[in-house]
Order: structure tokens, then C-alpha cells, then sequence
């Protein structure tokens, strides 16, 4: 694979450190995802903001990155969403130590890199042209541009995406590739899907249908028949919930470009009232409602007027929102344009406190006030219940949020308990494996030689580090995953790749940093989750063995792995007793 001069140059050092961090970083990328040639890209989106998101690892990183003039980004690139709105945060209630003053250090350290610091999480929704390459690290706008523009992006990190913005170019993989942009699940919809609540609740069911033995290199990316015409805000709530499970695009018929024909799926689901009915039940709030929050992602111009319209028809019966117990989370783009058409007016006249720069899935809610939020977003709902906040979280259509903000007595009854309810067990593929194992793999070119021996700790599940990995312990947090409770910390770290927030990367290095880190990670299938942290801060590893680690390897056993010429050998030297 020929490199390009230009980026040749950089990681010769002849643009300065930052530059020939990231142009490393780039390769790196390219020659373990197979590519055989890079692209120059358009457009970047950088993910990795909040305080609560990036932790300590994104700070220490972003210093690391300062002082160096030459350290700018050279194509046009955005921020994502910060974690409060920085004029309002009294009215927030955060008491999260020092929180303004490191959120807005993190946001300076951004700007002195030339990223636009619009803090928003949906880039799309604010006229930016959408066509060509791109290189995206916000999970929903990611699935939102394939899916429905010109604009392709492959699912990646935050510090992949800053490595694309401070070079201009990325490895020609992925979904750049168009033979690689086919359906792998086929979605019948069987139903009305007459709000867009309903949508969101369609695209978290299809992630939670995924099985670890489907073969999903990209993640997985449905075929949907079946649905009406759909609005914006439509659109939006299903590509956001889908993309909570890893979904990076999907075809919806008669609302994006027409399906590639295929002859095979993993699967083929429908999903109908019942299903839509059962999932809504669940989600009811069954406690006494704190706070309700609208805009995850951030609301559009449509979703803070169709708020202002429910608002305003209980106003008309004399009512006001207690307490402010209505949030509404918006771009500053669209907060300006509500404010210019009398919404906003109308929004905070009811009684609602509507916020700028930030979203509800990384805002730290103060405890003392607030222990059961309801929201109208699978997405808000499956990081609020996460590490993130750990939040009782249910979820409504948004006339029905609104009743819950004006009226406090719409339910009653103890606050509900994470975890009061037992999770269901995430799908595994897994049995105890005995016997000799042994298996050639490759690593990335940043590492030339390296030797480690240790505790396997494996699973062929996915593991999600934004929110289900605690970013002091390094423990899995996440309720029903087969590694539930397990640390990672000084472990041989096996499994198929990351899934969820692209943030992932800044939670492996704060844990690296803090020696409590693995020793070494092994995944399936290439990730672009992980092999950022490890190549930027030396942790060795592997990926593509010729046979499958993830379900050949089990937790507990001692394995032994050694890097030379490109090559990787993975032994296991002693088993596991099971269990």
C-alpha cells in the first residue's frame, strides 16, 4: 500500500508531533482493516466532549496534544456535544466538582486544534453540505448520513475522527467500499408507526435482536419494509436507537435509496403491534416522574415546536410546569432559530428550562433532585441507565412527557430501582473449551515486537465502554453481558470489538493511564473502537486470527502472545477448570 506523500511527510515528523501522532495513527488504521489505498476526506465530526464521556483519558490526552503550533486540523471539522449548557448550569443543579471549569478546558484544547466548537451532536441538522467522505464519531450521525445522504462515513472513534481531521486523510475501507453497503437483516414492520417515539422503540428492538453468531463485519444494517412516509424527526429517532447497537446505516423502502438486492440475510424479523405495545409497557413509567428531557440526539426546530404545542395546550387550562421539570436539549443552531419564531418564548413562559451545547446522555444530573428522568429517546434511555448516570429512565411519546412535566401526580409510588428487575442475559455463543489452542494473527504496524503472557478474560459479545465499563475500576457494568462484574484490568482482553458511543476510546485510555488497563486486547474483527487507544498508547494488540479467539480462548485461561514481523501467535498454556 502506497502512503501518499503528503501524509508520508507527517508521520516523518515534518509537521510537528500532533500531526505525525495522528498520521500513525491513520496507517495504523489502514493496514489492519486490509485497506489498500487512502482517501482524502471532506469533513469531519469529533465526538469525545463531556466531562462524564471523555473523563480523564480524553483531559490527559488533549494535554498531551498542546503546545504544538503545527497541531491544526486541516479539513473542515466539528465538535460534539458538551455536558451542560455553560449559561444555564445553575439552573442545572450540577455538583459535580470543577465540572464548567474542565468542560470548557476540554472545549478550548479543541478550538486551539481549529475544530469548529459548534457542540452538537447532530452535525446534519445544520445545513452542512452532506456529500462525499467523511470521517464521523458520533454514533447517530454517522447512521443518520448513510442512511439517508450522499455523505459516507464509516462508524468511527473520536480519536480516529481527530486523526482524519489533523491529517485530511483515512484508509479506503468500510463502507467508502460500496460492494461492503448491503443489508445484512431483513425488518418486515407489521404496525402503525404513527410517532416517532414508535420509531425509536423500532430501532432499539432491532439492535437488541442481534445474536453473536450472525456475521456482521460492518455491524449490523437492516432492510426495513413496511413503514409510512416519515418525517424528520422520524428518521432521526430510528437511525439514533439503531446505532445504539453498533448499526452505522440501513435502508428503510420508500425512505432511502433503494436496497441492494441480496439473496441471503442473517435473519429475517418482523415486528408488529404487539411487539411496539409490550416494548412501550416496559418503558411506562411505573414511579413517581423527577425530570423530563427532551432532545437526545438534540432537538430539531420540529421536535422544541411540537414540545411548545403540548406545552401550550395545558397552558391554556391555566397550567404551569413545577420546577422546571421539563428540559429540552438543543444545538445552538437550532436554539437560535426557535428563538427567532417565538418557540423558545412559548417553551420558557411553560415553565421549561431549554439548554443549549449539551444532551441528556452526559449531562451529570444532580442525585439530590432527580432519580427517575422520562424521555421520548431509546437512545437517552439506553445511556442514562448505563455507568453514565445509572438513572431509572422510562420512556413516552412527547405529549405524554409533556403531561408527565405539567402533572406530578400522573404517577405515583416509590421511585423505580435499577435493577429491581433481573436483565435478560445478552446471547453467547460460548462453551468451555478444552485442549491445546494455538493461533496466528496479526498486529499494527505502529508495534514491532512485543511479548505477553497473562489471564484471558473472553467473551464474543461485544463490550460497550462509554457507560458499561466503570472508568475508575475498569469493571464491566453492563447488566446481562456474560463478563458482568469482571475487570478488565491487567487481563489478556479478548472479544469480538467495541459497540455503542464512539467515545470508547477515552475511557480504554483513561483506564491505561491509570494501570488499570489490560495487558494486552485481542479482538475478532477490526475495530476502530479500540485500536486507536491501543496504538496511541502502546498496549499491544492482535486482531484476525484464523481461528476465532473469542469463542476458542476461555476467561481464566493462561494464554501467551508474541508479536514478530507483523505476525501474532496466541497459545494457550493452561486451561481453565469450569465452572
Amino acid at each position: 500500500m502506497e502512503v501518499p506523500v503528503e501524509l508520508q511527510s507527517m508521520l516523518d515528523g515534518e509537521h510537528g508531533q500532533t500531526k505525525q501522532k495522528a498520521a500513525r495513527l491513520v496507517i495504523d488504521l489502514a493496514v489492519t482493516a486490509g485497506a489498500s489505498e487512502f482517501v482524502r476526506v471532506e469533513h469531519a465530526h469529533v465526538a469525545g466532549v463531556s466531562v462524564i464521556t471523555g473523563g480523564h483519558g480524553l483531559r490527559r490526552f488533549l494535554t498531551d496534544l498542546s503546545g504544538d503550533p503545527q497541531g491544526k486540523v486541516t479539513i473542515p471539522t466539528t465538535l460534539n456535544s458538551a455536558g451542560c449548557d455553560r449559561e444555564r448550569i445553575v439552573e442545572m443543579g450540577i455538583e459535580h466538582s470543577d465540572f464548567l471549569e474542565q468542560q470548557f478546558e476540554i472545549v478550548h484544547a479543541y478550538t486551539e486544534l481549529g475544530i469548529d466548537a459548534i457542540l452538537s451532536c447532530t452535525p446534519y441538522d445544520r445545513g452542512i453540505d452532506a456529500e462525499g467522505i467523511g470521517s464521523w464519531a458520533e454514533s447517530n450521525a454517522v447512521c443518520f448520513s448513510n442512511s439517508y445522504t450522499s455523505l459516507l462515513t464509516n462508524r468511527e472513534s473520536g480519536l480516529s475522527a481527530l486523526a482524519t481531521a489533523l491529517t485530511g486523510w483515512a484508509p479506503y475501507w468500510g463502507l467508502h467500499i460500496p460492494e461492503n453497503r448491503t443489508p445484512n437483516i431483513l425488518v418486515k414492520v407489521d404496525c402503525e408507526m404513527s410517532d416517532a417515539t414508535d420509531w425509536s422503540v423500532l430501532g432499539d428492538w432491532i439492535g437488541k435482536q442481534v445474536r453473536p453468531e450472525w456475521d456482521l463485519p460492518w455491524g449490523p444494517m437492516p432492510r426495513i419494509t413496511g413503514l409510512p412516509w416519515a418525517s424528520f424527526e422520524m428518521r432521526k429517532a430510528l437511525t439514533a436507537a439503531a446505532a445504539n447497537y453498533g448499526c452505522p446505516m440501513l435502508w428503510a423502502d420508500g425512505l432511502t435509496v433503494d436496497a441492494p438486492p441480496m439473496t441471503a440475510y442473517q435473519e429475517k424479523l418482523s415486528f408488529t403491534q404487539d411487539d411496539l405495545d409490550e416494548r412501550y409497557r416496559e418503558l411506562a413509567p411505573k414511579g413517581q416522574v423527577d425530570l423530563v428531557v427532551i432532545g437526545c440526539p438534540q432537538a430539531s426546530v420540529g421536535e422544541a415546536r411540537a414540545t411548545a404545542a403540548a406545552a401550550r395546550a395545558r397552558m391554556e387550562l391555566g397550567e404551569a410546569i413545577p420546577n422546571q421539570r421539563l428540559w429540552v436539549f438543543m444545538s445552538g443552531h437550532n436554539h437560535d432559530l426557535i428563538s427567532a419564531d417565538g418557540t423558545l418564548d412559548l417553551l420558557e413562559e411553560a415553565g421549561a428550562l431549554v439548554l443549549r451545547d449539551t444532551c441528556p446522555e452526559v449531562t451529570p444530573y444532580n442525585r439530590s433532585r432527580y432519580n427517575h428522568l422520562l424521555t421520548n429517546s431509546l437512545k437517552a434511555e439506553h445511556y442514562l441507565t448505563s455507568g453514565l448516570n445509572r438513572m431509572p429512565t422510562s420512556v413516552a411519546p412527547i405529549e405524554q412527557c409533556v403531561a408527565h412535566a405539567f402533572d406530578t401526580t400522573l404517577v405515583e409510588g416509590p421511585l423505580p430501582e435499577l435493577g429491581a428487575v433481573a436483565p435478560k442475559p445478552m446471547a453467547t455463543a460460548k462453551a468451555h473449551r478444552s485442549g491445546d489452542f494455538e493461533s496466528s494473527g496479526r498486529g499494527i504496524p505502529s508495534q514491532t515486537e512485543w511479548s505477553v503472557t497473562g489471564k484471558a478474560l473472553a467473551t464474543d459479545v461485544p463490550i460497550t465502554y462509554l457507560g458499561y465499563v466503570n472508568p475508575d475500576t475498569g469493571v464491566i457494568e453492563e447488566p446481562g453481558h456474560p463478563l458482568e462484574g469482571a475487570a478488565i484490568e491487567d487481563t489478556v482482553l479478548i472479544y469480538p470489538k467495541g459497540s455503542g458511543s464512539t467515545v470508547a476510546p477515552f475511557v480504554l485510555m483513561g483506564l491505561v493511564y491509570t494501570d488499570r488497563g489490560p495487558k494486552a486486547i485481542v479482538n475478532r474483527d477490526v475495530c476502530p473502537l479500540t485500536l486507536p487507544a491501543a496504538s496511541l498508547l502502546g498496549v499491544p494488540y492482535a486482531h484476525c486470527f484464523d481461528a476465532d479467539p473469542t469463542l476458542e480462548v476461555n476467561t481464566g485461561d493462561v494464554v501467551s502472545m508474541a508479536l514478530s514481523d507483523g505476525a501474532v501467535t496466541l497459545r494457550v498454556l493452561s486451561r481453565a477448570t469450569e465452572d
